[in-house]
């Protein structure tokens, strides 16, 4: 059996971070990791209000946000990560360790926005792993403070020392690595650690010390292993060592230890200078050591009494346990902790002198996200990154008051009140549109004060931003999205979203998935033969108030409209074969008959110019100027060949006609009446050696787009992150005085249609000012257009003058990075021009470009082009070495996506239809014309791209800088597409589908659109273990758990069983339980149905809920759906373990008045108890199997109770199970996976086949290819391996064995499985659909968030794929030099006597295919024997057919 892995979703959990200088020496970013993911994010203080047109009568406080600069995916999972700054470079490089012992060192390539390798260093020879074949031990990685060496442990035994060069005094060379330029590493060495002491193993923690001369590492190891049970007779087992390194001399004397510590020593944290030494935390207490120092430690609860003879001290006020806490030192004596449950302390560090730590004090200050890395950013903020949660970026503010203790003590009580209120301002940052953010990323405030003398602190912290994380994913389940239009209910492809079980604790949560958008439908209209439309601002009725320097294509909208008139869209104009019909939007829609617009002919184009003041409608013959319906005036025209083309960059107009002549227009102000405006022609001197073919007008408010040398200016760059947040009130005040400078910085705000010639030749240096906080981002528009040529050569030209400032040849093959050759360039034009046309037959033509700003403050310009057959995105980044002083200082870097703009070959017919009816060619070019790329600045508060054509999707940027790419599948092909906001379809669209319809819409709220899939977060506050959907009543089974503490403990006495009350003393910290329920959750609106909880005994703990099909009377079928939940009873080992099934039929009853969620109501028909713990349950045939113990039982359900039908001894303990048909499917915790089959005859179960490896299973699933089928196990190693029964095969034993077809490594833990058909064709079955017919996707969702899938392959295909997949192995270069075909392959922990047998293909490597440019791929495709074609109609053949959701 052959597949393919995709990763549908991106894992989104978060393990490490890291605050560093890693893309500009100017300012910090943060870099974040998680499982194969690396993110860079910079902090911004400026954004833009996200709910753009809101009438926000408060005054928003400005809330600092993370927003993504880059993202690199890896084939390997980070292990451990730090930053270094290496030698004489003014930026830092990540140390990233990998499985086993790999580290790379990676930096940030500003040529080319990438990632670099600098070095690569491979532990993994035989000798180093001492005959070890498993390896439990994950590689640290260390950094000295002062950047001299870092330190990986390698398989808990030897440390790596890699030391790095500090003499490199000479400046960074640009470009290649010449053999001169000296490496900024030493060579490598090993260290033995049980050379220094052969009892130096179990190494919990080690850490660099600050203060030395020398590099100095303190280890925190265990010699003697002890546990809780055996405390009583080995106790303080802890030991430290510090270790110099003298790296040239390669010696490391030991200089430090110290032994006896407690045994639950978990960390090690060194203090920072002027204290130094080191804080060691153990569970439950906390030791500071330094050397020539007593130690000085607190117990922190009444569990250290008789478990160490360390000398601790009562902390007072304090009873906590420090197991599973995160810590960071935020100043030199206090640090910030994050304990498991996600409160959030303040420890100071109380000295006496310098160097003696006597006294800690504990401060709770808050309480957060379960957290997993903690990393302080810039002074006052704090980033917490979870596994559990969304990770949180905080800020915290440190109050001062001069007061004596006990006053301070009173004045904290009163001041309660408003810290509770605080708590409310600052959760409910999205509760004002819950709309879009379901999860309330909370984090409650306690008062909290540190004593230094008599001054007292007191701390505060706020969520400014959030991150997404739908992980760990427990649990996943298909279901209907309640709301759908109706135009789409009767889709032959059913419309399913995914539900999944998120987080843990306290951050639990269902994550409500959906990988397409389903638009709102408002109202349909039967419109055929339309070509294109536009809508129009109309701003008739605000004459008086001109706006400030806004324009409805770049969309700033001032903050101080009084309402949302001046963009509502006045007019819809939609352009036919021979006509325009002009459409007027108000309260309804109606067709104006007598107006200024043009209607006799199609229409190219029409647009707002002038501030949104005047409309301008371009005609294949001329020119119209309106305002509303007035026309101010017409000019005709004439080139020689109708207008096919416009594009309008505020306030300039650039047409091109069919032959690719060009003629720009600006708007100019008429000197005589003073108030209207007219279009001036100005005639573009550009060389006419190749025909232009399209082209587009670009409005740069970014200050990205400029000629100018940065370099020179960087003394101002490096002034502006520096300012001090005290400025911020004085520069609020200033901001409302326009004084001179500004005047001269930004010109007069008032004439801004017409630029002077001096002041146009100003804009070109896009002189920007922009300090951090002030909250007027400033940068004077400056204006641009793209020209792309016949023989493939793409030019920006800076208007008004039509300068040449950047030149790329070949352009639509898509380079990975367009890079600027325009100097030198008109000299060498004539010659250049011969050697064009010879190759020009292979390049093909581009049809449409679109170059446009978007994120926040449209500071992100990304490029977006048309090709033949294909899609290109690239985004612009900053670079500035190139040589010419005049040319635009920015570079492309090609963006990935999978968009298939590839059409069916089937286009004759339709031409020749065409031809027929209309006045010939204008028509024929108007219709080819039609834009696929369409610009929106506010649809539901988002602002993007819509790409049309036959795979419809939403580009769109947020202020959070990642660009997603969401599908609209569900109305298949979209004509054309266009924004619509009026005051019945608010920030709504229209589009036309292929039928001719026109659809007004809008977009649903309730959905974030900013993340992988648009997702909506049901924050549930307590651990989701199970979610099930019910066919029938549509509603959600949802399975959760609290943890309450424990403070009684059964005993059996004789056969009685009694529970036995602990007394413990105050300081006791209570074991906790999980006690679970059962509940409905209604997806109408995500809330939990009233009074349909079942909760469950004390100490009982569900292992299984499913909706299961039993055999009924009731339904016409037979079956119907019951929800089962299997328990267990867990009183310790003194008492038998029982369990209970549970059978609950959701029935319909009378809602409750005003609750119309209370339709919905559980009956339970059946919870005994059984002989023996219910481990599994599945339904087989209409009968229920459940594995009870050892055995597996099968019930048949009759009256309310069940009755024994067959049962079968088994393994170990059965965990999971699935049936089809009546085979089931049955996993063991260690035994890996066995068939049954029951035989309704004979009523009989019996074992067809098992695996007889050992293999510890997470969960299982059924692989369906047409006739053949295959067994998937994912396994505590991260594998998916396939299974399948083959008696035919000698090595199965006739059928007793399993036989393994398939495997391959994920890189994570799955434990849910969902299985669904492939997606038919939309044009109905063709020979190559045929195939897809009977196989089925296996999807299952990770527990570090992501989501991905296997789906079976033809043969042939699989071995074309193959091919490729070894070519792209080698060809490309991988981030971090790490190799895809290692990280895939099947891992195993002992030595198995059978080799990896692979079979399925890796989704992510393959994809890197659609990412290579034209050449590229064609001599990839030459080497494996077949043509660039057949590999990308396979690739997205497979993105075709799983395009669910």
């Amino acid at each position: 059996m052959y597949a393919v892995y995709r990763q549908a979703h991106p894992p989104t959990a978060v393990e490490f971070s890291v605050y560093c200088n890693f893309i500009s020496s100017q300012e910090n970013n943060l870099v974040v990791a998680g499982t194969s993911q690396l993110y860079v994010y910079r902090i911004i203080h400026d954004v833009e209000n996200a709910s753009k047109g809101e009438k926000s009568s408060e005054v928003k406080i400005r809330k600092e946000k993370l927003e993504q600069v880059a993202a690199f995916s890896l084939f390997g999972n980070v292990m451990s990560m730090a930053s270094v700054q290496l030698g004489a470079s003014n930026r830092d490089a990540l140390l990233l360790s990998f499985q086993d012992a790999k580290l790379s060192v990676v930096e940030y390539d500003s040529g080319t926005h990438d990632l670099k390798t600098l070095s690569l260093h491979y532990f993994e020879e035989p000798e180093l792993r001492d005959g070890f074949v498993q390896n439990v031990h994950i590689p640290i990685v260390r950094v000295d403070p002062e950047n001299r060496c870092a330190v990986m442990l390698i398989y808990g035994t030897r440390l790596v020392v890699l030391p790095f060069r500090k003499d490199t005094l000479t400046d960074e060379q640009e470009g290649v690595v010449g053999e001169g330029q000296k490496s900024n590493f030493l060579p490598s060495y090993i260290i033995d650690v049980r050379e220094l002491d052969e009892k130096l193993l179990n190494i919990a923690d080690m850490k660099f010390l600050h203060g030395y001369y020398e590099p100095t590492l303190l280890i925190l190891y265990e010699p003697n292993q002890t546990w809780p049970g055996r405390v009583a007779v080995r106790q303080d087992t802890c030991c430290i060592v510090a270790i110099s390194l003298n790296i040239m001399q390669k010696v490391h004397p030991v200089i430090w230890s110290l032994s006896n510590l407690p045994f639950d020593c978990t960390q090690v944290m060194a203090v920072p200078k002027p204290i130094g030494g080191v804080v060691v935390f153990a569970v439950n207490s906390l030791l500071y050591l330094n050397q020539s120092v007593p130690p000085y430690g607190v117990s922190l609860n009444s569990q250290t009494t008789g478990t160490t003879a360390f000398p601790l001290r009562v902390q007072e006020e304090v009873k906590i346990t420090l197991d599973c806490s995160q810590a960071t030192f935020i100043a030199s004596d206090k640090m910030v902790i994050s304990l498991k449950g996600g409160e959030i302390y303040v420890l100071t560090l109380i000295t006496d002198g310098m160097r003696s730590v006597r006294a800690f004090h504990f401060d709770k200050a808050a309480a957060s996200v379960l957290t997993t890395c903690m990393t302080p950013m810039e002074s006052g903020y704090l980033f917490l990154g979870s596994r559990l949660g969304n990770s949180l970026l905080l800020k915290y503010t440190e109050k001062l008051q001069e007061t004596p203790i006990e006053e301070g003590k009173e004045k904290e009580r009163q001041e309660e009140p408003p810290s509770k209120k605080k708590r409310v301002d600052s959760t409910n940052w999205s509760a004002g549109k819950t709309a879009l953010l379901d999860e309330v990323d909370e984090i409650e405030v306690y008062g909290s004060e540190a004593q230094t003398g008599t001054q007292l602190a007191t701390y505060s912290f706020e969520v400014c931003d959030s991150i997404l994380n739908i992980g760990p994913c427990a649990n996943a389940s298909m279901g209907e999205p309640a709301f759908l239009s109706e135009e789409f209910q009767d889709s032959p492809e059913p419309d399913l979203e995914v539900v999944v079980c998120s987080g843990f604790g306290k951050n639990g949560a269902l994550s409500v998935l959906q990988r397409s958008i389903r638009p709102q439908v408002v109202t349909t209209f039967e419109l055929p033969g339309c070509q294109d439309m536009w809508t129009v601002i109309s701003s008739e009725k605000k004459e008086e108030a001109p706006k400030g320097e806004g324009e409805p294509t770049e969309g700033e909208v001032p903050l101080a409209t009084p309402d949302d008139d001046d963009k509502k869209h006045g007019f819809l104009i939609l352009s036919r074969a021979d006509s325009t019909m002009i459409l007027q939007t108000g309260q309804e829609i109606m067709e104006l008959d007598a107006s200024g617009f043009a209607t006799q002919g199609p229409t190219v184009f029409a647009g707002n110019i002038g501030d949104n003041k005047y409309i301008v409608q371009v005609s294949p013959m001329g020119i119209r100027l309106l305002e509303g319906v007035n026309q101010l005036h017409f000019i005709p025209v004439d080139l020689g060949s109708p207008i096919v083309h416009c594009a309008v960059a505020d306030p300039y107009v650039v047409i091109m006609t069919a032959e690719g002549q060009i003629t720009m227009f600006v708007l100019k102000s008429d000197s005589y009446v003073g108030k209207t405006h007219r279009l001036a022609l100005q005639k573009p001197q550009i060389h006419t050696q190749s025909r232009v073919i399209t082209l587009c007008a670009y409005r740069d408010v970014s200050g990205m787009f400029t000629t100018e040398n940065r370099v020179s200016s960087t003394a101002k760059e490096d002034t502006a992150p520096g300012t001090q947040p005290e400025t911020e009130t004085v520069i609020q005040e200033l901001s409302h005085v326009m004084d001179d400078e500004e005047e001269m910085l930004y010109g007069d705000s008032g004439q801004f249609f017409s630029p002077s010639k001096e002041e146009s030749s100003r804009s070109a240096s896009a002189s920007f000012s922009y300090s951090k906080d002030s909250p007027h981002y400033m940068v004077e528009p400056t204006h641009w257009c793209m020209v792309v040529r016949e023989n493939g050569v793409m030019e920006i030209y800076q208007l008004p003058d039509w300068r040449l400032v950047f030149l790329v040849k070949n352009f639509p093959v898509g380079q990975r990075v367009l890079v600027d050759s325009s100097s030198g360039q008109s000299a060498a034009q004539g010659e250049g021009k011969k050697e064009e046309v010879t190759r020009q037959g292979e390049i093909p033509l581009v049809k449409e470009v679109l170059l446009v700003s978007l994120g926040n403050r449209q500071t992100r310009p990304y490029l977006l082009v048309h090709v033949d057959q294909e899609l290109l995105i690239y985004e612009a980044f900053r670079r500035d070495v190139q040589q010419g002083q005049n040319n635009l200082k920015v570079r492309f870097k090609k963006v990935p996506h999978n968009i298939n703009f590839r059409e069916k070959k089937v286009k004759q017919s339709k031409k020749d239809k065409k031809w027929e009816g209309v006045s010939g060619e204008d028509a024929a070019a108007v219709k080819g014309r039609a834009a696929r790329f369409r610009y929106f600045d506010d649809i539901s508060g988002y602002s993007g791209v819509f790409i049309c054509g036959p795979s419809p999707h939403w580009l769109l940027v947020t202020s959070r800088g990642a660009l997603r790419l969401h599908p609209m599948t569900i109305d298949g092909s979209i004509e054309c597409f266009s924004p619509f906001h009026n005051i019945n379809c608010p920030k709504g669209f229209l589009y036309f589908n292929k039928q001719g319809e026109l659809r007004i819409s809008v977009l649903p709220t309730y959905l974030s659109y900013d993340a992988p899939w648009p997702v909506r977060k049901i924050p549930l506050r307590c651990t989701a273990h199970y979610v099930s959907y019910h066919v029938e009543s549509k509603v959600y089974a949802v399975c959760t758990s609290v943890n309450e503490p424990c403070t009684r403990i059964p005993r059996m006495t004789g056969d009685e069983k009694e529970f036995e009350i602990i007394d413990k003393d105050e300081r006791y910290i209570s074991p906790l339980q999980e006690r679970f329920s059962i509940q409905l959750i209604s997806p109408v609106s995500w809330e939990t149905i009233p009074n349909t909880r079942i909760d469950l005994e004390e100490w009982e703990h569900v292992t299984c809920m499913k909706t299961v099909a039993l055999k009924s009377e009731e339904t016409v079928s037979g079956l119907k759906g019951y929800v089962a939940a299997g328990t267990c009873l867990m009183q310790g080992e003194e008492v038998t373990c029982r369990g209970r099934i549970l059978i609950m039929d959701i029935i319909e009853v009378v809602p409750e008045p005003g609750q119309p969620l209370t339709k919905n109501k559980f009956k339970v028909l059946y919870e005994k108890e059984q002989k023996g713990p219910v481990t599994a349950l599945c339904h087989c045939s209409g009968y229920l199997v459940s594995a009870i113990g050892q055995k597996i039982f099968l019930w048949s359900l009759k009256d309310n109770d069940l009755t024994g039908m067959a049962f079968i001894d088994t393994q170990l303990y059965i965990h999971q199970m699935f049936s089809i048909k009546n085979f089931i499917l049955a996993a063991d915790v260690m035994k890996s996976i066995s068939i049954l089959r029951y035989q309704e005859e004979s009523k009989t179960l019996s074992l067809i086949s098992r695996d007889a490896k050992p293999l510890e299973v997470y969960s299982i699933e059924f692989m369906v290819d047409n006739n053949q089928l295959g067994f998937l196990v994912s396994d505590r190693d991260k594998n998916l391996m396939v299974y399948m029964y083959l008696p035919e095969a000698k090595e199965s034993f006739g059928g007793m064995r399993l036989l393994r077809r398939a495997d391959f490594n994920v890189g994570a833990n799955v434990n849910a499985f969902w299985r669904m058909p492939c997606r038919g064709t939309p044009e109905g079955a063709s020979k190559k659909s045929l195939g897809w017919d009977g196989k089925h996707i296996t999807w299952f969702a990770t527990l570090d968030g992501g989501i991905g899938l296997l789906l079976p392959m033809q043969e042939k295909t699989y071995r074309r794929l193959l091919m490729l997949q070894n070519a792209l192995n080698t060809m490309i270069p991988h981030h971090a030099g790490l190799n895809p075909k290692a990280f895939r392959m099947n891992r195993c922990d002992r030595r198995s006597l059978q080799n990896a047998v692979r079979n399925v293909l890796d989704g992510e490597l393959l994809n890197k295919y659609l990412y290579l440019s034209t050449m590229e791929r064609s001599e990839l495709a030459k080497k494996i024997g077949t043509t660039p074609d057949i590999i990308l109609e396979d690739l997205l053949e497979v993105d075709r057919v799983t395009a669910h959701f």
